[in-house]
């Protein structure tokens, strides 16, 4: 199971999931200032905890400190960033500049995505570049790693070293194109896939299974995504008003149930079940925790998911 190349970046990640254990990764938004003490007060949860950490870039297309600086302040703290670089905002130019910068500085994991659409974030009149599009940005990268050229084809005098990952959303319509999908991930060159959160267990599943009979899981590690629910409006809001998310009636019923003051703990432990499946489940390497502006709680869910200790490789 797993990545098919022979390239090691030095991500600590990589080494986790080539070593064959469970990773577990987690998230850090950026704040929406200059503030570096926000940076590492989220990171203190998070450091011993996870194998890395995804920085979001710009993410919901509001304006947030830049992910590459806010991995650097993660690096300084002990963590290892999975750098986030959305299409959106860059062409290729700046795109590879930024990826050249970010090895250059110690960067090793980088995330390839399409982005929000700015008419969703808090600049709608904002330009939206699209210069080229995730899977171009995942081959982009391979190209520059493995054959040490740029996209316009010179030579680059020293390739980035960079440990390819992408998202991808098993319950986006139509479902049966979403393992194909996956599949064109691989070819462009993807080392590692997060999905997005998962809360329809049993579509996941059939995705899994499907993605595991197309011999995709050898070829790249996939890590199941999990966001712990922290109450009813906010299941209902992720079911309603977030596109591409699954969420099945039987998720808000559950929490429904839960006695008042308690729905936010019966969230974490829905979560730390899906995790104890996502370790059995073949095909599947890791989980991705994106415990939103709840990284506080990250202790708490490694914990009870038995998690911890995380390997040291």
């Amino acid at each position: 199971m797993g990545s098919d190349n022979n390239f090691k970046s030095g991500s600590n990640l990589e080494k986790v999931l080539r070593a064959g254990h469970f990773a577990f990764t987690g998230e850090l938004g950026p704040p929406r200032g200059s503030s570096a003490q926000e940076v590492r007060d989220k990171a203190k949860h998070l450091i011993g905890m996870v194998d890395s950490v995804n920085i979001t870039d710009n993410q919901t297309a509001m304006v947030r400190m830049s992910s590459w600086a806010a991995g650097l302040i993660a690096i300084q703290e002990g963590l290892e960033p999975n750098y986030q670089m959305v299409c959106r905002d860059r062409n290729r130019l700046a795109m590879q500049a930024d990826i050249l910068g970010a090895s250059a500085l110690g960067i090793r994991n980088l995330l390839c995505l399409s982005g929000d659409h700015q008419k969703f974030g808090d600049h709608p009149q904002a330009k939206g570049v699209f210069d080229i599009d995730s899977m171009q940005l995942i081959n982009m990268v391979k190209t520059m790693r493995d054959e040490g050229k740029f996209l316009g084809g010179d030579d680059i005098e020293e390739p980035p070293k960079m440990f390819i990952g992408a998202a991808c959303n098993p319950f986006a319509e139509p479902h049966k194109w979403r393992p194909h999908r996956l599949a064109k991930k691989v070819a462009a060159g993807v080392d590692f896939v997060q999905t997005q959160c998962i809360y329809n267990m049993e579509r996941f599943r059939e995705f899994v299974k499907q993605a595991v009979d197309m011999g995709l899981t050898e070829k790249c590690y996939l890590l199941a995504g999990v966001t712990p629910m922290k109450s009813v409006g906010m299941a209902r809001y992720m079911k309603s008003k977030v596109p591409g998310m699954d969420v099945p009636n039987s998720v808000i019923d559950r929490l429904k149930a839960a006695p008042k003051g308690k729905k936010a703990a019966e969230g974490i432990k829905m979560a730390c079940e899906q995790i104890e499946e996502f370790k059995e489940m073949e095909g599947v390497a890791g989980v991705h925790l994106m415990a939103i502006e709840w990284e506080h709680k990250v202790p708490e869910i490694a914990e009870l998911a038995k998690v911890l200790p995380r390997p040291e490789v």
